[in-house]
Order: structure tokens, then C-alpha cells, then sequence
């Protein structure tokens, strides 16, 4: 796996969490919404990682 599959280490609760069970939402800044997104942690809420998915 690469590191834009997971698993993602929390650094903030140290949980560690699946691609699939990552909360998703808009990334910051100028992204495009349609081609990146943001992996949150489900427990905390911090960001994990911002990833292509594509656009």
C-alpha cells in the first residue's frame, strides 16, 4: 500500500485509521473540492492526510 491508502496514524489520538473509515470533507486553501480531499480522524476530528482522488 502506499501512503495515500492508509492506514493513517492520528497524531493527535494516536488512532489508527482506514481510508474507508476516515471522515472526508472539503480541502483548504485553493484545491479543487472535485480532485483532493481531506482524511479526518473519526474520533478527534484532526486532519490526516489531504489526498488526490482524482478529477
Amino acid at each position: 500500500m502506499t501512503q495515500t491508502e492508509g492506514p493513517f496514524t492520528c497524531e493527535m489520538c494516536d488512532a489508527t485509521v482506514t481510508m474507508r473509515d476516515a471522515r472526508r470533507s472539503k480541502p483548504m486553501g485553493d484545491l479543487d473540492p472535485m480532485a483532493w480531499q481531506t482524511l479526518c480522524c473519526p474520533h478527534c476530528g484532526s486532519r490526516l492526510r489531504t489526498v488526490y482522488v482524482g478529477g
